[in-house]
C-alpha cells in the first residue's frame, strides 16, 4: 500500500531554555553574537569585531565585550530553565581586541544557592584571553514576572 504523503511532519525538537532566550535576544544577534552552546550552567558566543565596534583607540570598545560576556552569562544561567536575570557584574579587561577578532566568551556556573549563582566567563580570542567576567544571577519569581 503507498504511503500518504499527507502525514503531519514530525513535530520540532523544543528549544532549550537558554535557546529560546538567545532567539529572543535581537541586541546580541543584531550585533552578529552566535550561541554555539549552552547545557548544565555553562555555555559559550561568540562574536566577530566589527569596525562599527572599534573605538578612537583602535580597538574593540569595552561595552562590546562585556555584552558578549554578558550573552553568554545569560545564556549559561538560563541554561537551567527559570527565568534568570543579571543582579550584578563586572569585568577586567586583560588585552586589547581588534577589528576582525573572533572573540568567544566561556561562561561557567561557579554556584547557585537559593535563587541566586555566580558565574564565570572568560572572554578568548584563540587561546589569548582577553577578559574576566563575573556575573551574580536572580531567578525570579512566577509573580514577579508581571
Amino acid at each position: 500500500m503507498p504511503r500518504s504523503t499527507d502525514a503531519p511532519a514530525p513535530a520540532a525538537t523544543p528549544a532549550s531554555p537558554a535557546q529560546a532566550m538567545f532567539d529572543a535576544d535581537t541586541a546580541s544577534r543584531a550585533l552578529g553574537i552566535e550561541l554555539l552552546k549552552a547545557a548544565d550552567g555553562s555555555a559559550t558566543a561568540r562574536m566577530t569585531v566589527t569596525a562599527a565596534m572599534v573605538n578612537g583607540h583602535g580597538i574593540a570598545h569595552g561595552g562590546y565585550i562585556f555584552l558578549l560576556a554578558d550573552t553568554a552569562f545569560a545564556c549559561a544561567c538560563n541554561s537551567h530553565g527559570p527565568v534568570t536575570l543579571a543582579a550584578a557584574a563586572d569585568i577586567a579587561f586583560i588585552a586589547p581586541a581588534r577589528e576582525g577578532d573572533v572573540l568567544d566568551a566561556v561562561a561557567h556556573e561557579r554556584t547557585r544557592f537559593g535563587r541566586s549563582g555566580i558565574y564565570d566567563v572568560t572572554v578568548l580570542r584563540g587561546t589569548q584571553v582577553i577578559a574576566e567576567f563575573r556575573g551574580h544571577s536572580r531567578t525570579i519569581r512566577e509573580a514577579d514576572r508581571t
